[in-house]
């Protein structure tokens, strides 16, 4: 079978790179192209990343060596691929509009950025739950005037593992919850290396992260309507978010109040038995289980967890009776795989397997 040729914008940054080692060997998405800023282009992938490459594993022969190229030249790149990641690290607006050119030359574009989260036609996915917020690709596409391009994004990386702890609880009737995230340093794009203010400390502010961690899961858990996703209204969320001295793996705790009586073991079934579709259609990049619950009262751990189903899996635990809200659970997700390039390249194997792609 012909693999789809794959384009990564902003490929020399820290979820560029996770792009390329996840699609390295994919059985669907080759990546053909690396674009970055105009510092980079003209040079070597290798070079572009001297200094900068913290993977875990070499670069890809096959990568290593590629020109990279401008991402502001659309025109160079449309014509060489079938499909954009983009993880480009620009101001909100020019990102916002660097992907829509991007999709105006009939190129699809899967985002890390938040820069079209909020736009309302642009579906903001997590495959496992609402995959259906994808119809709104054809509004979409009329919009911008296009066949095949369009925009599809992945939500904030704080959210991914409270978000999908609630929503095999939704017809218990969830309806406020307190979160708490406590978020890893790669989160901001450093490690721990290179980010010594954060040896020894936790930092209680993270620029725009409570709002999206209060406002995002209203759009996944809300419904398409006339050509738009409409927000959820029927739950609110309280969200505080620091920054710990963990390299990977955001972990949230979470108090819930839920409108109909259940048992923390009638949760627990819940959680354990809980199957999506992409676990049904086998995708590359699902994890299956989705959802793991640990009885252990000292789990989920960063160290012990993050790479749950490699990666891609979240992990859950401590659920209990709370004393002000009905319930209160811990749980964790690997923030620059599931919650970031891996993702990504779920949504676009959705998309794949859908005939999006």
């Amino acid at each position: 079978m012909k693999k789809i040729r794959v384009a990564i914008a902003g490929a020399t940054g820290m979820v560029g790179q996770s792009f390329v080692m996840l699609n390295q060997d994919h059985r669907n998405f080759e990546v053909v192209l690396v674009a970055a800023s105009d510092r980079s282009a003209g040079k070597p992938y290798y070079e572009a990343v001297d200094g900068r490459w913290v993977m875990g594993e070499e670069i890809p022969p096959n990568i290593a060596e590629m020109r990279v190229y401008d991402a502001l030249d659309v025109d160079a790149i449309a014509g060489q691929v079938d499909l954009i990641f983009s993880a480009i690290s620009l101001g909100q607006k020019e990102t916002a509009e660097l992907e829509e050119r991007y999709a105006r030359c009939e190129i699809p574009v899967v985002s890390n950025n938040s820069a079209h989260r909020w736009t309302p036609d642009v579906p903001m996915v997590i495959p496992e739950l609402n995959h259906s917020h994808l119809q709104v690709i054809s509004a979409q596409r009329k919009r911008l005037g296009t066949k095949r391009g369009f925009i599809a994004v992945k939500p904030n990386c704080s959210i991914q593992s409270y978000v999908s702890a609630i929503y095999p609880l939704l017809d218990l009737g969830p309806y406020e919850l307190m979160v708490s995230t406590y978020q890893a340093v790669s989160g901001a794009g450093k490690t721990l290396k290179t980010w010594p203010e954060m040896q020894d400390n936790v930092i209680p502010y993270i620029a725009g992260e409570e709002e999206k961690s209060e406002k995002e899961p209203l759009k996944i858990l809300g419904h398409v309507g006339q050509g738009e996703i409409c927000p959820a209204s029927f739950i609110k969320i309280s969200a505080q978010c620091v920054r710990v001295p963990v390299s990977n793996g955001h972990l949230a705790t979470v108090s819930m109040n839920l409108r109909k009586p259940v048992t923390c073991e009638d949760i627990i079934e819940r959680w354990r038995s809980f199957k999506t579709l992409p676990q049904k259609l086998g995708l590359p990049s699902a994890p299956n289980p989705f959802l793991t619950y640990f009885d252990e009262d000292d789990r989920p751990q960063p160290r012990l967890d993050r790479y749950l189903q490699q990666g891609m899996g979240i992990a859950i635990g401590r659920l209990r009776e709370d004393p002000i809200f009905d319930f209160k659970f811990v749980a964790l997700s690997h923030n620059t795989v599931r919650g970031a390039a891996g993702g990504a390249i779920l949504l676009a194997e959705f998309l794949y397997d859908q005939g999006d792609i």
